[in-house]
Formats: C-alpha cells, sequence, structure tokens
C-alpha cells in the first residue's frame, strides 16, 4: 500500500543575498504555503491480490499504517473526513494477523470439516446414544427437558381421550356429581385435561399423592398405567445415562493434562535432540501413560504423487526410559535428531522457512475412574525454539519433605549455545574434529610415527 502525500510548497531559490534575508524570505514563504492535504491511500493490486492468488502462500492481513493526525483534527483544527478505502472493512490499524494452517489446535481440537456426506442425518440418527453424548451441553440439557415435558403431554393426551370416550368429563359424571349420580370413573378426581396432565406425571414418575387413583372400570387405563410406568423408568434411565457419560468422559479429564506453550532445539550429548513437556495437574495420576509424535508435512513419491498430509513417526522418549512413562510430575520428551529422523536435514532457517506440523498425543488410564483418556497438541515450525532448553520445575522442598512442582515455570525456557546448522551437518563437522580416518589411514600413520619413534631412538 502506498501513500500519496501532495503538497503545494514553495519553491526556496538560492541566489546571493545574505544569509538573513534568505531566512526570512524563506519564513514568509513557508506561513504562506497552504497545509497539507491529508494522505490519500492509492490502492496497489500487487501487495494484496498477489498474497490471495498465490495458493502456497499463508493467508495473511495487511494492514496500513496510517498516521495518527488521520484520525483526529488537521494542523488548522478542523475536523476532516476519514479518505474512502478500497480495502475491507476488516483491516485495523495498527495490527497484523497471520493465520498458520494446522490440523490439531493447541488445546486438542481437530482442525477437520466435513462436508458432501451422504445419508449423515439418517447414520447419526441410527446412533443416537453417541450423537446426544456428543452434543453440546445446552442441547443436551435441552432434550433432557423435552424428553420429560413432551412424554407428559403426550400420556396427558391419552389419558383424556380414555375419560372422554368413558364418559367421565360429562357434567353429570364429575368428582362433584359422582355421589349423587353413583358414576365410577376410570380415575377419580379427573375434571379436565389439567388434571390428566397432573396424573400422567403421578403415574409416571410414581409420585401417588393418593387423591386420583385407577379404578377397575376401564382395563384400557389399567393398560395405560402400566404402560405409562415402564416408559418413564426406561426414559429416566436413558436421559440419565446420556448426562452421566457426557460427565464421565475422558475429553474432561484431557483438560488437566498439560503441553508446554513452545517446543525447543537444543543439544544433549553432542546431539540435536527436539524436546517438548508434558504434565499433570491432578494428584490422581494416569497409569501406563505412553506419548506418540507424529510428524505432518508434504511429501513427493518417486512417481510425481504429492501427498499434502504425509504423517512419519517419531521416535521420542524421556531420559532412557522410552515412550512409557511414569507420569508423577511434568517429564520433558525427547526425540534425537538422527540418520532416522525427518528432521535430519533441516537447519534454523529451513525449519522457519518450512511448512510442517508435529502432533503429540498422550494416552493413559485414569486412575480414579479406570477409563481410557487421550490429550492431543500440535507444534507448527514458529512455535519450535532455536537454541533453548527447558527450565527445571521440580526440586525438592527440605521444609515439606517431598518434591515441589512450580507450574508456574511450565512454558519458561533458557536460550542456550546451539550450532545453527543441521544435524546431518554438524555430525560431519564432528567426523572432522574427531580426525575420523579409514582401516588403511589408521595404519599407515601407525607405520609414520613408528618409524619416527626409531628414527628418535637411534
Amino acid at each position: 500500500m502506498r501513500f500519496n502525500f501532495t503538497s503545494h510548497t514553495a519553491a526556496v531559490t538560492t541566489t546571493s543575498t545574505p544569509a538573513s534575508t534568505t531566512v526570512a524570505g524563506y519564513n514568509k514563504e513557508k506561513s504562506a504555503q497552504p497545509l497539507k492535504r491529508p494522505p490519500t491511500i492509492e490502492e496497489d493490486p500487487d501487495s494484496l491480490d498477489s498474497v490471495i492468488s498465490n495458493p502456497q502462500s499463508y493467508p495473511i492481513t495487511i494492514v496500513p499504517n496510517r498516521p495518527a493526525s488521520f484520525y483526529g483534527l488537521s494542523t488548522n483544527g478542523k475536523a476532516f473526513q476519514r479518505q474512502p478505502s478500497c480495502r475491507s472493512r476488516n483491516f485495523r490499524p495498527g495490527s497484523m494477523r497471520r493465520v498458520r494452517r494446522r490440523a490439531v489446535f493447541k488445546n486438542g481440537d481437530c482442525n477437520v470439516v466435513q462436508k458432501h456426506l451422504q445419508r449423515r442425518r439418517v447414520r447419526f440418527l441410527q446412533d443416537m446414544y453417541t450423537t446426544m453424548v456428543d452434543w453440546q451441553w445446552r442441547w443436551t440439557l435441552l432434550a433432557f427437558a423435552l424428553s420429560f415435558i413432551l412424554s407428559w403431554l403426550f400420556f396427558a393426551l391419552i389419558w383424556w381421550l380414555i375419560m372422554y370416550t368413558h364418559g367421565d368429563l360429562e357434567e353429570l359424571h364429575l368428582p362433584h356429581n359422582q355421589e349423587d349420580s353413583g358414576w365410577a370413573p376410570c380415575v377419580s378426581a379427573i375434571d379436565g385435561f389439567t388434571s390428566c396432565f397432573l396424573f400422567s406425571i403421578e403415574t409416571q414418575h410414581t409420585i401417588g399423592y393418593g387423591v386420583r387413583t385407577t379404578s377397575p372400570e376401564c382395563p384400557e387405563a389399567i393398560f395405560m398405567m402400566c404402560f405409562q410406568s415402564i416408559f418413564g423408568v426406561m426414559s429416566s434411565a436413558f436421559m440419565a445415562g446420556i448426562v452421566f457419560a457426557k460427565m464421565t468422559r475422558a475429553k474432561q479429564r484431557a483438560q488437566t493434562l498439560l503441553f508446554s506453550k513452545h517446543a525447543v532445539i537444543c543439544q544433549r550429548d553432542g546431539c540435536l535432540s527436539l524436546m517438548f513437556r508434558v504434565g499433570d495437574m491432578r494428584k490422581s495420576h494416569i497409569i501406563g501413560a505412553g506419548v506418540r509424535a507424529q510428524l505432518i508435512r508434504t511429501r513427493s513419491t518417486k512417481e510425481g504423487e504429492v501427498m499434502t498430509q504425509h504423517f512419519t513417526e517419531l521416535q521420542i522418549g524421556t531420559d532412557e526410559s522410552g515412550a512409557d512413562l511414569f507420569f508423577i510430575w511434568p517429564m520433558v520428551i525427547e526425540h534425537r535428531i538422527d540418520e532416522s529422523s525427518p528432521l535430519y536435514n533441516l537447519n534454523a532457517t529451513d525449519m522457519l522457512q518450512d511448512k510442517f506440523e508435529i502432533v503429540v498425543i498422550l494416552e493413559g488410564t485414569v486412575e480414579s475412574t479406570g477409563q481410557s483418556t487421550q490429550a492431543r497438541s500440535s507444534y507448527i515450525n514458529t512455535e519450535i525454539l532455536w537454541g533453548h532448553r527447558f527450565d527445571p520445575v521440580v526440586l525438592y522442598n527440605k521444609d515439606l519433605q517431598a518434591y515441589e512442582i512450580d507450574y508456574a515455570r511450565f512454558n519458561e525456557t533458557t536460550q542456550v549455545d546451539t550450532p545453527l546448522c543441521s544435524a546431518r551437518e554438524l555430525n560431519e563437522i564432528y567426523k572432522i574434529q574427531e580426525g575420523f580416518r579409514t582401516p588403511e589411514t589408521t595404519f599407515n600413520l601407525r607405520q609414520v610415527s613408528s618409524n619416527n619413534h626409531s628414527d628418535q631412538a637411534s
């Protein structure tokens, strides 16, 4: 975006007049100059359109940097209106937002949208229990309430029809006239739809206030009372099971499993290693905890096929215990970048320019409930800090006689000296520094060394 500042400035000519006269004339001319016009924004088709038309680039929101006076008053104290802009209303001055593509968000949700599914609603209704468990809480509670209210109304209508067909709702057969007429109703104390609705609630939930009771005069009323009682038990069990399953599902336990905000790359025992940290906020531990990491990047095959979402398993572990964790405190998970690593040829510059994503998965069994749980997170290339190391968070407290975990330092890192070259180049440098020799070269050097010692002895 280009800013074109147009103004009518008087020309200043340099003559042989004295300096004071020249300055005075210049000041007069400067005071007579008209005020500068507000900046006008001209469209630069090569700035934003090139980004939008390039599918390989990230979606970038470009925001112009406008002067502060552009939104205030002009130099003469009069307010002026903002110039019309051809840009979108989404542009906000003083900010720039860059959106990165990722398959898994930091909170563990998958960035996947499905479309063009055939018979989607029918298939979801066939698995109604799982569908209702996956609903959001507002829809689950709405379905929970409607299941009772609609069933009460439905059975109230059936009871009203039974009363109506039997003649209990006629004027001479109402409750206050039954003693005089000697009428035996199907259900006592029923005089309209409202009383049928109350009797429906009492029957479905076995409340039984003792006023409205079923008589042996109507077999259909006896059958309906038995059917509604069975239906009430089944519907209550079904809805209670959905709420219980939704409250105790493993996704909620994953909210207390933590992943570090950034991953780091530094040296460990002379080898470059990619590391991230995992932690658990609860005292109840994860039994049989295991960690996996997968790299998602674009890969081309020998036949020319381009796989934009190619998964590669990363070999990870903690200390020397492998991927199985004794998860009692936060632990640093390490991926050693060696010859078998897909990051073996990437240096610090390539790490920033390359487009990839590392998905990390923590799985285990909840100690308190015995259910399996899974927590996910991911790191893109800009979330990997080269030349950093995690600060320790576990210290022994002598006063408490226990190990103390400081979660305030969970994401803290320290910058350390780390080569900017790739792991492959670093291994080659180490081989040269250590005097890497072939067996023939080693034998020849030993012969030369032995000859020198014999010459010195003689």
